[in-house]
């Protein structure tokens, strides 16, 4: 290899490095643990498009900017639909399931996720728990942490049926059935409740969350902050 393409070689390192950075940037900030199944596949993606035109010197300078930045707005698209239709974030990122309850473990979810007893165990050595049955509630994320709620004692208001959770009620304006059903609660309850809080109607609600202590987390959708 000649000085020349080992100049060029490095240019179009040093280029693409840069245009690689720029593109995650735009695609938002989120943890590695936190990247959904397309974050992950768009980044391998552009990886490897990005290696590829910088191997074969044969190939235009810019070549590998187009499918970059067909990626980019690909990512895009479905960010902006994952925040307009919870239906589709739920198909497509996915949702999280209880694998611990009570110290009892779900066999059922942790087999629909292909989630192992070795996996489980792993995961409550790294958050520092000793046994399940300080285990009130496990939570698989869509992201495959593990989240873990661990038994306090406490005697919370409303006892077994939300005993260490948070439940988000409201999501971007949209009521969250599955967790009026785990409180036993229907929407006529939750408007009411709203109303109390000067609510009139669930789209004036951007994050709508109830713990076990009966405490309220309400934020108004659009808020100006000063």
């Amino acid at each position: 290899m000649s000085y020349e393409e080992i100049l060029i070689l490095i240019v179009r390192t040093l280029f693409y490095y840069l245009v690689v950075i720029v593109i995650f940037r735009l695609m938002g900030k989120r943890e590695v643990g936190e990247l959904s199944l397309l974050d992950i596949v768009v980044f391998i993606m552009i990886a490897e498009i990005a290696v590829l035109t910088i191997e074969d010197l044969k190939l235009f300078f810019g070549y590998g900017l187009i499918p970059m930045i067909t990626l980019l707005l690909i990512q895009r698209m479905t960010a902006w639909i994952s925040l307009k239709s919870p239906l589709f974030r739920k198909w497509f990122e996915g949702k999280p399931s209880i694998i611990v309850t009570k110290g009892k473990i779900d066999e059922y979810e942790m087999k629909k996720n292909r989630f192992t007893f070795e996996d489980l165990m792993q995961q409550l050595r790294e958050n520092g728990t000793e046994s399940l049955n300080e285990v009130d509630y496990a939570i698989l994320e869509p992201s495959g942490k593990l989240s873990i709620i661990e038994y306090n004692g406490d005697d919370h208001s409303l006892g077994n049926r939300m005993n260490g959770l948070v439940l988000p009620l409201i999501v971007d304006g949209h009521v969250q059935m599955h967790a009026l059903e785990q409180l036993k609660k229907d929407r006529a309850w939750l408007k009411k409740q709203l109303h109390k809080q000067g609510f009139d109607h669930f789209q004036e609600v951007s994050f709508c969350s109830l713990n076990a202590r009966n405490e309220w987390y309400i934020d108004r959708k659009n808020e100006i902050t000063n």
